[in-house]
């Protein structure tokens, strides 16, 4: 019965948690680094793209309230 389990802990030792940790410390430092210059740059576009988005549906529910005031309870 102890030699059932030797084998998996064996082949879990060897295989399985060194490539576990070199995965996790390899996405703790990319984690670590921050965005790239890229990822800036979409991020900014996004947040533009956000704020343009977020002005129109202010200036639609301006409108549905002068046009529909009762819109809001529908």
């Amino acid at each position: 019965m102890s030699g059932f389990m030797v084998v998996p802990i064996i082949v879990f030792l060897v295989i399985v948690a060194p490539l576990w940790l070199i995965l996790h410390y390899r996405s703790r430092k990319q984690l670590g680094e921050g965005l790239s210059a890229q990822e800036t740059a979409q991020l900014n576009q996004l947040i533009e793209r956000a704020e343009k988005l977020q002005q129109r549906v202010h200036t639609l529910e301006s409108i549905l309230d002068v046009e529909a005031p009762s819109w809001r309870n529908q």
